[in-house]
């Protein structure tokens, strides 16, 4: 089927579901489908039956692995929804989806409050500027409790909650809410949303609730606090003007509470994404650069085309390519030119995208989330933009890769399958890379996590039917600078015929943080162009340390000196000359190994605990807080992550299967 409606990026949302594994995101979606209409039945997680997780591996783990885009249509307004994981392993989802959401919905857990994760996902979206309402979901669970949750985003999260909801009922009593800035009481029967006055008993807890609202609004919002101070309170219509502002500025963080699981709380959320979330016209209009000039181009679609491309899926009917269009208007048929790659592609379909289903359409506009068919080698992070007026959009950051694995067919005749495999692999998930080992001549698959690599590996299996077989994971060491040297001289001189090659450089090497290259060089003994090249040479010796090989990191460069020749000198002799120079430096440098670090949260029962963390000790973690809640005993620790492998299985052993942990990246720490 057809379509032909577009709309106007007014009435579009574009918004993510952040959260920790576990905090209810894909449950939240799959109610916020059944509320708009999308569609007719609930779907559960537990039951494999959710919309957005419809990969076979997603339904088996009974988590969100892949981003899923939605639509639905809400009070006249198109949201484009994205489902994004939870689980850290996933992070680079999350990070390419936030770079295309105008707005998100944070999810947390009503009994945990802020978990690592949700702590992770928030400062992904603090950097990309995204604004975000606060979702406290599961408050029908024991032990939940709206104001610990509101107490740990305040916290952990550093931010001001702006509470606007009052739950009614507590735990599996809790039926609704209260609506503070319209003072009005919801609640659901069966499912079905009822609106009435606030109940007697907690008229004054609601009064003192909506007192506390308009204080903390007044105190950061100057058309609120005017009203505040000229009568007894504000009105519905100016605090609902100041939660948007504040919203969308990022000073303030709208919360509100509900139970998805039990379908309670949804609709007042759909409300406020509406109300509170921005626009495409809302954000700032989105910058590139073409020629070495930046450029800006705003959210209408009239002007040239600019769009990114954030997801790559490859399905039966061939190559997915998700875009968020930023400027102008894309149609069936279209050419467009890839920036980055300099390449045309044609758009030989738009989709608009339901999960796994999809609905064509003639046309996408300025604000749109879509999927196109026809590009056939567009990456994640490519722009694609108008052939008259190239943009090149800044792509989401790709993480690096800290665990790989060593895969082989079990089979010789399926090694070029395996290749291809790979290969696609890689080119729908940047986050994931493959090389040959030099010295053994494996083929090593690189991820960001253990889980991560299994996901990879387990696809190669089922969409290929293919025998894999998989080594124990190895941890991506770096090497790094604990002592340097100074006026260590290099010379490059080579002449074997024709033109020659002249460089004399001398580098002084520190301990630093990353890398970072400066120049001291006076009275141009090394011409500016030069002094590029040797930076760029220093650049590429860092992909070798003297240690093992591994990559370099930590240490600051400074050229001191140097020297050229009238004839014989050029860019590609100072280049050599940096990056041999650097590498004969760094061998006359006391190095150190550094490994990849994880910040590990353990909850587990009190009984268990002592056992636990002395099994972290033992893995060389350093324990950094410990705190009881109800019975379980809450540990963080940083420990490496080479000693984290298999260690779910090891602490369901240690608790009888009571035990649960969490990672996030920690960086690098030095090997003892």
């Amino acid at each position: 089927m057809r379509r032909h409606t577009t709309r106007s990026p007014a009435v579009v949302r574009n918004l993510g579901i952040l959260a920790h594994v576990d905090a209810g995101k894909t449950t939240l979606t799959e109610r916020v489908l059944y509320a708009t209409g999308a569609t007719y039945k609930r779907g559960e997680v537990h039951d494999g039956t959710t919309v957005t997780d419809f990969d076979a591996q997603e339904r088996d783990r009974g988590i969100t692995i892949f981003a899923a885009a939605v639509s639905c249509e809400w009070a006249g307004h198109r949201i484009n929804l994205i489902d994004t994981p939870g689980h850290v392993d996933f992070s680079d989802e999350v990070e390419r989806s936030l770079r295309v959401l105008d707005g998100a919905v944070a999810v947390f857990d009503g009994v945990a409050g802020v978990e690592p994760q949700s702590e992770s996902v928030w400062r992904r979206a603090d950097r990309h500027g995204v604004p975000r309402v606060a979702f406290v979901n599961k408050l029908d669970r024991a032990g939940a409790d709206l104001d610990t949750a509101v107490a740990s985003i305040r916290d952990r999260l550093r931010v001001t909650p702006l509470v606007a909801q009052l739950p009614i009922g507590r735990e599996h009593a809790f039926t609704g809410v209260v609506d503070l800035p319209r003072m009005r009481a919801l609640t659901w029967d069966r499912d079905v949303l009822r609106e009435g006055p606030v109940p007697d008993d907690l008229l004054d807890e609601a009064r003192r609730r909506r007192r506390l609202l308009e204080e903390a609004v007044a105190e950061l919002h100057p058309g609120a606090l005017e009203e505040f101070c000229a009568r007894p309170e504000i009105s519905a219509g100016t605090l609902q003007t100041a939660l948007r502002d504040l919203t969308r500025s990022g000073d303030g963080v709208v919360v509100l509470c509900g139970s998805a699981y039990r379908n309670r709380g949804v609709e007042p959320l759909l409300d406020a994404v509406v109300a509170y979330l921005p626009s495409p016209l809302d954000v700032p209009p989105v910058r590139g650069t073409h020629a070495g000039a930046e450029q800006e181009r705003a959210a209408d679609p009239e002007a040239p085309l600019a769009a990114l491309a954030f997801k790559v899926s490859s399905t039966a009917t061939g190559r997915l390519t998700f875009l968020r269009l930023y400027a102008g208007t894309l149609r069936k048929g279209d050419t467009v030119l890839d920036a980055g790659a300099e390449r045309t592609e044609r758009v030989a379909r738009i989709l608009r995208v339901q999960a796994d289903r999809h609905t064509e359409v003639d046309r996408a506009v300025a604000g749109d989330i879509v999927a196109v068919a026809g590009p056939k080698a567009a990456r994640p992070g490519a722009t694609l933009c108008a052939r008259e007026a190239p943009l090149l959009l800044e792509p989401p950051s790709a993480t690096e890769p800290v665990v790989s694995v060593a895969v082989e067919p079990r089979r010789s005749t399926d090694a070029g399958r395996l290749s291809s495999a790979l290969a696609r692999l890689t080119d729908e998930d940047p986050s994931l890379s493959v090389r040959t080992d030099p010295e053994t001549g494996q083929t090593l698959l690189s991820g960001l996590g253990e889980l991560h690599l299994e996901v990879a590996v387990e696809k190669v299996r089922r969409e290929h039917g293919m025998a894999v077989a998989v080594g124990r994971p190895r941890v991506a060491l770096r090497e790094t600078v604990v002592r340097g040297v100074s006026g260590l001289l290099y010379r490059h001189v080579k002449q074997d015929g024709g033109a020659g090659q002249f460089a004399h450089v001398v580098l002084d090497v520190e301990p630093g943080t990353g890398f970072a290259f400066e120049s001291a060089v006076t009275g141009g003994r090394v011409p500016r162009e030069y002094v590029r090249a040797v930076a760029a040479g220093c650049r590429d010796a860092l992909a070798e340390g003297p240690l093992g090989g591994h990559p370099v990191t930590g240490l600051r460069v400074t050229l001191t000196d140097g020297a050229t020749h009238v004839k014989d000198s050029s860019e590609t002799a100072f280049r050599a000359a940096g990056r041999l120079g650097l590498r004969e430096a760094l061998r006359s440098c006391v190095m150190a190994l550094l490994e990849p670090v994880v910040e590990v949260t353990v909850t587990v029962p009190e009984e268990a605990a002592g056992g636990v963390l002395g099994d972290l000790a033992a893995r060389r973690g350093r324990i950094s807080g410990t705190a009881a809640k109800a019975g379980t005993v809450v540990a963080t620790a940083t420990v490496p992550l080479a000693e984290v492998f298999g260690y779910a299985t090891h602490l369901r052993s240690r608790t009888q299967g009571r035990g649960t942990f969490t990672t996030r990246a920690a960086g690098y720490a030095r090997i003892p």
